[in-house]
């Protein structure tokens, strides 16, 4: 197929471009003026996403087959999130239509099932908006990333404690490599169970808890476990003051988003809401691939990969 790709210069971006050359597509990534991908084989098209009809115009008469799109807010900013998660992907949706695409492939997050931040809100809307669409879609709902769970691995090699809130037990996620979700975002191109449906996804094995990354993490160190436990009141008195800020300041509001992000996450599990026994469900969250955390945090830590942590960095601060 020829398939336009859209967020190809982050990781997933990146590892999907590279999935879709090795199974021989013909591979068109948007990019913004001054981004690349690092990776032979795919045709750069330059345009600006969030403003209408710049890739109607970049395109130039070329016509696509397909869509699939990995753009997401760097920050979690307010307005950020809903330029970048509802706005640019409307754009791209009612211009690669124009262009002959018949299927829109979404990386979403599984977090949009019980939307309360900004970004999962704005996500929420433009899958309404894709489902309504008249294309084929398929929406994908990963549980957590690779790169989420590693923002502590370097400050525990510098010897500092692995922080976990509460007791580290109360949230539990199936994290999926960048590698295994870059593949099951191109099947969903060519598998009809995948066609016109939501799909949350992890990786493979068990769900496992922020104490359990913890502890292994110390394991793959050699080093005795060495966990801080911060109370969720602490997070909640952050929180509430931010909130009262962000009501005469707008710089305030973007913290207190920022505050309400990591409370969110502290709280709820990336697995599969059950609706009917208002509980996560590990058992009714499906599994692909084969990386494995562990591994990857061994490779973190011998130097052959590294994580451009971002907003995941954190931890890594404290």
């Amino acid at each position: 197929m020829r398939v336009l790709l859209a967020g190809a210069s982050g990781t997933i971006g990146r590892a999907t471009a590279q999935a879709l050359v090795s199974q021989g597509h013909d591979v068109l990534c948007a990019l913004r003026p001054g981004s690349s991908v690092a990776i032979a084989g795919p045709t750069k098209v330059t345009c600006q996403l969030t403003e209408a009809g710049s890739l109607t115009h970049a395109l130039g008469g070329q016509r696509i087959d397909a869509v699939i799109s990995c753009m997401a807010t760097r920050t979690g900013a307010i307005a950020d999130a809903w330029t970048v998660e509802h706005d640019a992907q409307v754009h791209l949706l009612r211009e690669a239509g124009e262009a002959g695409a018949q299927h829109f492939v979404l990386l979403s997050a599984i977090c949009v099932q019980k939307p309360e931040l900004a970004f999962q809100k704005a996500k929420a809307k433009f899958e309404q908006r894709l489902r309504t669409s008249g294309l084929n879609w398929s929406i994908v709902r990963p549980t957590a990333f690779f790169k989420s769970l590693s923002g502590q691995v370097a400050r525990v090699q510098a010897g500092k404690p692995y922080h976990v809130f509460g007791d580290g037990t109360q949230t539990a996620c199936k994290p999926i490599s960048d590698r295994d979700l870059a593949q099951f975002l191109v099947l969903c191109l060519t598998d009809a169970d995948k066609r016109d449906a939501l799909l949350p996804i992890g990786g493979p094995g068990p769900a496992i808890t922020p104490l359990e990354q913890g502890r292994r993490l110390f394991e793959i160190l050699g080093k005795p476990p060495k966990i801080r436990r911060v109370p969720y009141l602490m997070m909640d008195g952050i929180v509430a003051t931010t909130n009262l800020l962000g009501r005469i300041s707008t710089r305030a509001a973007e913290k207190a988003e920022f505050a309400r992000t990591g409370r969110y996450y502290a709280t709820e599990s990336m697995l599969v809401w059950n609706e009917t026994t208002g509980r996560y469900d590990a058992s009714a969250t499906p599994v692909f691939g084969s990386d494995l955390l562990w591994d990857y945090y061994r490779d973190l830590i011998e130097g052959r990969t590294s994580a451009d942590l971002g907003a995941h960095a954190y931890f890594t601060r404290k």
